[in-house]
């Protein structure tokens, strides 16, 4: 007996039992507890190029009546509307062929939830506010290249993701749109120091996701002469304000220096042999080149006088202004979405796309500058300079400059150097 006991006592210590269940001899003996960690099986899927939202389901099982049961519980959801790239988050049982659960984010600050009943055929919707904390961050450095290739650089992933520092870049450059072309003023050896603010998102607990908010304070030196913008609040129950210079004069012109972010000029005003007539004659505009369906945004606020088809311009947009100003852009692929003639917009505002329609060789967009009635070189015209703070708001905006000028250039900072703080 006790010969059989110990062979046993054997056999459990060879298969990992010990503790109390090598002794028997004590009380009666126990199968372990068995205990099921996960009981589903969760992945994702992305929307691909010419796909749609039932093409993604059908992956997962959901089809026919459970697709159409899904789209009548989807009422936030707009599947007309999704863009390819899109990841979708699923839940399956795994005692099931079909998910049971799937998630989806369709806006920075929305996610969508879907749940199907455990009589699977129904499904309930719920809509997740997703919050974001800013935090501000300041950067320094120098430009060898482009604004952009500097801020790529010195920016990693764990700061802003690639396209976020992409939007930073044109931030930026919106903030000088008038002071600096970042495409042609620039040298190599100019140096900027910005401060701006990145938002943080603590969805679903993880490490979180991070993405560009806004331009605090930048400072921009170009040709050995600093450029300097503050943002300062000017109207606080309208939560309206804009970018003012050291000496409190506003950046924000009455006309915007180029229609196109990140821009090359292809064909300047002035006379020129025409690319496609092969003839001597007057260019009454400014060629700008970029890549097809490149949004075109209004220099200035207005109301469309023609929208259409006009000649060699093909597709153009004329805006007028007060002063007698109009200014046009050609060869567009298409209009935005409403405009019309007598349409309102306002500066920054995208009213067409790039495009090559009418007598052009390529995509590029034409823009003219007309005062009057006659043809003026949009890169010599002025846009008069910036309006001051009001003096009933020198105090406050004086009291916000400093402060920020403090964080935007701290007393150790080291010129040259490219620094996240």
């Amino acid at each position: 007996m006790r010969v059989r006991r110990v062979a046993l006592v054997g056999l459990l210590v060879a298969a990992g039992v010990s503790g109390w269940a090598l002794r028997p001899w004590r009380g009666p003996m126990r199968a372990p507890t068995i205990r099921v960690t996960s009981a589903y099986r969760e992945f994702t899927d992305t929307l691909g190029q010419r796909e749609t939202l039932s093409d993604v389901l059908a992956r997962a099982g959901v089809t026919g009546r459970r697709y159409a049961a899904f789209l009548a519980a989807a009422r936030r959801l707009d599947a007309r509307r999704l863009r390819p790239g899109l990841v979708l988050h699923f839940r399956q049982p795994l005692t099931d062929s079909v998910i049971d659960r799937l998630s989806l984010r369709v806006g920075p600050e929305r996610r969508l939830w879907y749940a199907r009943d455990s009589a699977g055929g129904s499904w309930s919707e719920r809509e997740e506010h997703i919050a974001w904390v800013p935090e501000r961050l300041r950067i320094q450095g120098t430009i060898t290249t482009s604004l952009y290739q500097a801020l790529d650089a010195s920016l990693p992933d764990s700061v802003l993701p690639g396209p976020e520092r992409q939007t930073l870049a044109w931030a930026i450059a919106d903030v000088y749109d008038w002071e600096v072309d970042f495409t042609r003023d620039v040298r190599p050896g100019d140096q900027f120091e910005v401060l701006f603010e990145r938002l943080l998102s603590r969805e679903g607990g993880g490490g979180g996701e991070r993405r560009f908010g806004r331009v605090v304070a930048s400072r921009v030196e170009v040709a050995h002469t600093p450029s300097y913008a503050f943002f300062f609040v000017t109207d606080s129950l309208q939560e309206r304000g804009g970018f003012f210079d050291d000496h409190g004069r506003s950046l924000k012109r009455a006309f915007l220096r180029a229609p196109l972010q990140f821009r090359r000029i292809s064909s300047r005003f002035g006379g020129r042999v025409h690319p496609i007539l092969r003839s001597y004659r007057a260019h009454h505009g400014v060629d700008y080149s970029a890549a097809y369906g490149t949004p075109v945004r209004a220099t200035a606020d207005g109301q469309v006088s023609r929208a259409g088809r006009v000649g060699g311009m093909g597709n153009m947009i004329e805006v007028r202004h007060v002063n007698g100003i109009h200014t046009r852009y050609g060869h567009l692929a298409g209009f935005a979405k409403g405009l019309h003639v007598g349409s309102r917009v306002r500066q920054g505002e995208t009213i067409g796309f790039v495009g090559s329609t009418g007598l052009s060789t390529g995509p590029h967009l034409h823009y003219e500058f007309v005062i009057n009635g006659r043809p003026t070189n949009p890169q010599r015209s002025t846009a008069g300079t910036g309006a001051p703070i009001p003096r009933s708001l020198q105090a406050a905006f004086e009291a916000t400059r400093s402060a920020l000028a403090l964080e935007l250039e701290p007393p150790r900072a080291v010129s040259g150097t490219v620094k996240v703080d």
